[in-house]
């Protein structure tokens, strides 16, 4: 039985995944920090080449293409990782989405932070489920992908 190409499963799960980031941000309203912009980036990357693997890569490039697909998926871990550290308050997010301590200074300085601060923070989550955050879902996801893309890598003909 010949296996499908790595290219189609990527190319599937990667645009649910940006499908369901899109559902998220355009029908539900949830407004994406920095952060989960950034996460996105890999999974347009696998979207791309994906699709063009589907039409122009030959069945013997496989595993360079399911090498590639995990270094990807190994990117998106890692960002997601750091957002999910970032959520959970474990380490300092980018000064452009969270939140500055608010202690020291005059009423005016603090006012002054108040409105430098932007509205949506990386540093809270702004949906969950089952205690785990969409940072937390695209971790799950990036893992996955990569697990996928290694198993496909080191299988033999």
């Amino acid at each position: 039985m010949r296996s499908l190409p790595i290219a189609a499963p990527v190319l599937v799960l990667s645009l649910l995944v940006i499908g369901g980031a899109l559902f998220f941000q355009f029908v539900v309203g949830l407004v994406p920090c920095e952060l989960c912009l950034l996460e996105r980036w890999p999974w347009y990357a696998a979207i791309l080449l994906s699709a063009l693997a589907l039409a122009a890569l030959p069945k013997r490039a496989a595993r360079a293409a399911a090498l590639v697909f995990a270094a990807l998926f190994l990117a998106s871990s890692g960002i997601a990782a750091y957002h999910v550290a970032v959520e959970q308050h474990l380490i300092e997010g980018p000064t452009a989405c969270t939140a500055p301590a608010l202690t020291g200074g005059s009423v005016e300085d603090l006012l002054k932070r108040l409105k430098a601060t932007p509205v949506v923070r990386c540093d809270e989550p702004q949906w969950e489920l089952f205690g785990v955050s969409l940072a937390g879902w695209n971790l799950v996801a990036s893992l996955a992908l990569l697990g996928y893309c290694l198993f496909r890598a080191g299988r033999k003909r």
